[in-house]
């Protein structure tokens, strides 16, 4: 029997001013998932089982950009997208452009344990999931009044937003071009994307991530992002389970999450070291971050952006929710 642990991300990149309310707020709600986590691990309940549960349970609520409160699209809709991997057979699911589906994760495990495919998108996936029966509600569910706003400034600014909770006082109204920050050469507003994340290892040593978002703010219609994309935003394998955040487009050109399971297995190091070798050298330039857990029970969170919303725990009692450094 191994140890079991656990880490859950509510997204790379944190606007220093940030409201220490809002802080509390994702402090609570990461604390929240990783008790109902470590309540499931400790019933023996199984790491892909205990992914979708947590993964649920941030989609669930507003604070973050997945599920309920995700970002909204050029046209004011919501596209999200998510998906779910178990390493033990490097068995997966993944779904995009979903529209009225509760819980993308859920939909993706469907993929995953009911389809002949890996990933489903847009319509296809939508009839899948009226065919399985699961949850689905009105578009204007997910729709938040906040989110309203800052979509009405990022049109505003003529720019996607990343950070788009954080008042853009000074931004709103000034050039795209004025900003430092690009994405493909292109410049963007303030980084800072919330997508949520969970990495699980059981006592049985295997291990399973998953990964929800609803992308950018003012994204084009029809953009997917890393999240979906197993072995970009989502990996699990023998070794370790991984989750990414962050600048999408550069998560997708390192293949960052599959690339800690490769440097673990082909340089023969440790959960640490992986970790540390595919943010400083397989980012480029882009600004990520993400949370993994390894079959010998150790959990390791890295990022180069400006923080990240992250939490982890461990059978040996260890606990810990974190946003900056």
């Amino acid at each position: 029997m191994g140890r079991w642990a656990i880490a859950v991300h509510g997204g790379a990149g944190i606007d220093p001013n940030l409201p220490v309310e809002r802080q509390e707020q994702a402090k609570q709600l990461l604390t929240r998932c990783l008790n109902l986590g470590i309540a499931a691990l400790r019933s023996n309940v199984s790491a892909i089982d205990v992914v979708e549960l947590v993964v649920r349970e941030l989609e669930t609520d507003p604070l973050f950009n997945s599920g309920r409160g995700s970002a909204l699209t050029e046209n004011g809709t919501v596209e999200m997208e998510a998906s779910i991997m178990d390493g033990t057979k490097r068995r997966c699911g993944a779904v995009s452009g979903i529209t009225t589906v509760k819980n993308p994760i859920s939909l993706a495990r469907l993929v995953m344990d009911k389809s002949p495919h890996s990933y489903l998108a847009f319509s296809g996936a939508e009839d899948f999931a009226r065919k399985q029966g699961v949850e689905t509600v009105d578009n204007d569910y997910f729709v938040t009044e906040d989110n309203v706003g800052m979509l009405k400034l990022a049109k505003e600014a003529n720019s996607i937003l990343f950070d788009y909770r954080v008042p853009l006082i000074g931004c709103a109204g000034a050039a795209v071009n004025d900003s430092p920050l690009q994405m493909n050469g292109l410049p963007i507003s303030i980084y800072a994307p919330e997508t949520v994340g969970c990495v699980v290892v059981d006592k049985e040593g295997r291990c399973a991530a998953g990964t929800s978002t609803g992308g950018l703010m003012n994204k084009m219609m029809g953009r997917i992002g890393d999240s979906p994309l197993i072995g970009a935003g989502t990996y699990a394998s023998e070794l370790c389970g991984v989750s990414c955040t962050g600048e999408g487009e550069a998560i997708i050109r390192s293949t960052l999450a599959r690339d800690v399971s490769a440097v673990m297995e082909y340089k023969g190091v440790g959960l640490q070291e992986a970790v540390d070798y595919v943010i400083k050298h397989r980012l480029d330039e882009g600004f990520a971050g993400l949370i993994a857990v390894s079959n010998k029970g150790e959990v390791v969170c890295g990022f180069n952006s400006n923080g990240m919303f992250r939490g982890c725990a461990t059978e040996d009692g260890f606990m810990e929710v974190a946003m900056w450094e």
